[in-house]
């Protein structure tokens, strides 16, 4: 199984950009879809971001469609989640997980990073 871990978390103010790197660990990374989750409190996790094996096809929600990007390098067992123009609403806990689909639930997904926390202020 693969580990993850995510860094890249912090405040920033509203319509700043922000870059979340998941470094994975093992030699399997290639062989997962891998996604970004977020939970902000009170909420349920949802995904903001799927990327599929070679990195080809990506798939977002609306809430997150046109300012968040996935991508990934499986040479260097890395995974990034650039954000942009960031709103107060997109403040939350962020994991990045290891799947078997296109794109997968929460509770579908293998292996977790820890999470880094990302603050927006309005």
């Amino acid at each position: 199984q693969v580990q993850l871990v995510e860094s890249g978390g912090g405040l920033v103010q509203a319509g700043d950009s922000l870059r979340l790197s998941c470094a994975a660990s093992g030699r399997t990374f290639e062989y997962y879809i891998m996604a970004w989750f977020r939970q902000a409190p009170g909420k349920e996790r949802e995904v903001v971001a799927t990327v599929r094996r070679s990195g080809a096809m990506t798939k977002y929600p609306d809430s997150v469609k046109g300012r968040f990007t996935i991508s990934r390098d499986n040479a260097k067992n890395e995974m990034w989640l650039q954000m942009d123009n960031l709103r107060p609403e997109d403040t939350a806990v962020y994991y990045c997980a290891a799947g078997m689909t296109f794109p997968f639930m929460a509770n579908e997904g293998v292996s977790w990073g820890q999470g880094t926390q990302v603050t927006v202020s309005s």
